[in-house]
């Protein structure tokens, strides 16, 4: 029988030399291929000697460390399901993910343990283990009594479940959506194409590992390919511009490459054996994607993806241009459309909800069939939720979330595009703007608009500018200026935040 399982096609690309280096970590320590074998051979013996039931979750919030990436692989290895907890997550939501989930096993930092295995335990979970970035914990003591050999549980067919991921929860409770095995091998094969991944290529793995981009997308790119990973465990923008002459693949947010812009070290010759540079999780400002090509002589790749569904579109690695401000094309084997509320596709330039169907979209929602059944179409496509357009080139652009459309005396604002105006203006830094409820209006626009270093913005001249340039119903109503934008780990806006600090400016 075939086996569908994730860490079989993984463990398959290693290269055939197994002792040569796999990752090289910031704790000084490289690992070889055999290191990963082995150690995620332990762990997996070790999963499976606490005799779980079949399907049995696995829930981890522990720092990023190499052990940690060892980890998830040992828990696709031994045929489990792996569930990434967000390292600021606190007691009251860490209640609500154990209670919902419901681990077999939950791993956490020593630091944690006291509160963390309160809960576990109260909902049941039988087995707590603790994992530092140092290389401790009772995790690591267990596994070091297991066999380095392990033959992979056969997966029967790739529906099987591989990790659960929860979704930020911007609108009411935190989603699990449910990964498959296939939606996540699918997606690395199709990616490890696009983006011309080839011998020799070296990955700067500087994400968390709680998330998509960096615990998919990165982790998988490198392991399909074979590549070799430089591994930080913390964002440091020297430490990459030192090591970007060692690499030649870098993934990072917005807010890492703007970071890295501040860097004196970064120029075209700390580039020289870099072959792409990809973007994505945030919109990536127009102002960073053209001083990067200035700065690096390199054009980031903007590409887009979400929990349920892993990367859905991405500029092109060659063959034509990389449009800044856009996220390129739907990727091979993936079906995207705009469509109106009418359900209706929308005319090339028109704006509507996206929509998206293929191998890599996700199972549904963990325990939530009515959510799941309210997501999907009759004709089977996922509705994203994200809010977009696509020109008469192909190229799709994301003009914001449909929960973030703005309706103004019953007109449609998105702020995606005021927001392009506003950050267009000399010494605005960014901006964001959400809607509030009003009287008269249902709902107003409020702009929060953040100034470059060293720049004084008037509130009042942004608003006047904006008035010369758009339709009234989408000037904002009032504008602030602000030190600094409400985001989450991957460097998103939380409007959800703004919204809530702002809801009573008009009532």
């Amino acid at each position: 029988m075939k086996n569908h399982n994730l860490f079989a096609a993984l463990r398959a690309a290693f290269p055939a030399s197994l002792d040569s280096i796999a990752v090289e970590a910031d704790n000084g320590l490289n690992y070889s291929w055999r290191d990963l074998d082995r150690a995620t051979a332990m762990m997996a013996n070790l999963l499976e000697s606490l005799k779980l039931p079949a399907g049995a979750r696995v829930a981890v919030q522990v720092e990023k460390s190499v052990e940690a990436m060892m980890l998830y692989l040992a828990t696709l290895r031994a045929g489990y399901v792996f569930l990434p907890l967000n390292t600021a997550y606190q007691s009251a939501e860490i209640e609500y993910f154990i209670g919902n989930a419901e681990p077999a096993v939950v791993v956490c930092s020593s630091k944690n343990f006291g509160w963390i295995s309160k809960i576990a335990f109260k909902a049941g979970t039988q087995n707590v283990f603790t994992l530092d970035e140092d290389r401790t914990g009772s995790l690591l003591e267990r596994a070091a009594h297991c066999s380095d050999r392990h033959e992979m549980a056969v997966v029967a067919n790739g529906d099987a479940l591989a990790a659960i991921l929860y979704t930020s929860g911007t609108t009411g409770r935190s989603k699990g959506a449910m990964l498959s095995h296939a939606n996540l091998l699918s997606n690395a094969l199709v990616l490890k194409d696009y983006w011309g991944w080839k011998p020799g290529d070296v990955l700067i793995h500087a994400l968390p590992i709680f998330h998509v981009h960096g615990l998919f997308v990165a982790l998988h790119g490198a392991l399909i390919n074979g590549s070799k990973m430089i591994w930080l465990s913390k964002f440091d923008p020297r430490r990459v511009v030192q090591k970007l002459p060692e690499a030649t693949v870098f993934m990072g947010v917005p807010t890492l490459y703007v970071r890295l812009l501040a860097e004196p070290g970064l120029d075209k010759h700390a580039c020289r054996n870099m072959r792409l540079f990809i973007a994505g999780s945030a919109p990536l400002l127009i102002e960073t994607f053209t001083e990067w090509q200035q700065r690096t002589g390199h054009t980031i790749l903007e590409r887009y993806g979400m929990s349920e569904t892993a990367m859905l579109t991405s500029n092109p690695y060659a063959g034509a241009e990389r449009r800044g401000g856009t996220v390129g094309f739907a990727l091979p084997g993936v079906s995207l459309r705009v469509q109106g509320d009418d359900g209706q596709t929308l005319p090339v330039g028109e704006i509507g909800g996206i929509q998206v169907k293929g191998p890599n979209v996700f199972k549904g929602y963990w325990r939530m069939p009515e959510k799941t059944k309210e997501e999907f179409t009759a004709d089977g496509y996922f509705k994203t939720g994200d809010v977009g357009k696509i020109d008469e080139r192909g190229y799709i652009t994301i003009v914001g979330r449909s929960k973030d459309l703005i309706i103004s005396g019953g007109y449609n604002v998105y702020p995606a595009e005021i927001e392009g105006y506003i950050n267009d203006m000399p010494g605005v830094a960014e901006s964001a703007l959400v809607g509030v409820p009003h009287p008269d209006f249902g709902e107003v626009g409020v702009a929060i608009v953040i100034a470059k270093p060293g720049i004084t913005l008037d509130a009042g001249s942004i608003v006047t500018t904006l008035k010369s340039k758009l339709a009234n119903f989408k000037i904002p109503k009032q504008c602030f200026v602000a030190a600094e934008l409400p985001r989450n780990a991957m460097g998103k806006v939380q409007k959800n935040a703004l919204r809530e600090q702002y809801k009573n400016l008009f009532t």
